[in-house]
């Protein structure tokens, strides 16, 4: 089963791409890199993501995974879902679909207010996963 990795643009997002990829090169499978577009528009929850979004990822994680020289790196593909501001049931729903092994996202140091606002989201996958989940601290080299 392959291993899946909660997309994030930032520094964090890129420690759990590549601790995903090595997650997969040593358990030999395959990386699905979950990408959730937040519309913020009530009922638009679960439709494809947009095109120009989806290659957008696409882009960075391949400008990730460019920098890995070992002949063994996993393939993988991203798999893009909107949410209407519930990003953590998107996340979810797409871990079930797909069947996965372990769910990979990224984290980094926050205040107590940012704990607050922007928390939420990797304490509900934590709570709520299927599947075990490895929480990646960002690197500073990241």
């Amino acid at each position: 089963m392959p291993v899946a990795v909660a997309f994030n643009a930032r520094p964090k997002g890129r420690s759990a791409i590549l601790a995903a990829m090595e997650w997969a090169r040593v358990h030999e499978t395959s990386v699905l890199v979950l990408h959730v577009q937040d519309t913020g528009v009530t009922g638009t929850a679960g439709l494809p993501a947009d095109d120009a979004s989806v290659e957008s990822v696409r882009e960075q994680v391949a400008a990730i995974t460019a920098d890995l020289t070992d002949p063994s790196t996993p393939q993988w593909q991203v798999i893009s879902l909107t949410s209407a501001g519930d990003v953590a049931s998107a996340l979810l729903e797409m871990v079930r679909a797909h069947d996965v092994d372990v769910l990979v996202v990224g984290s980094q140091k926050r205040s107590e207010l940012g704990k607050y606002l922007a928390g939420r989201t990797v304490q509900r996958v934590l709570l709520d996963s299927p599947v075990p989940v490895l929480v990646v601290k960002s690197s500073p080299k990241a």
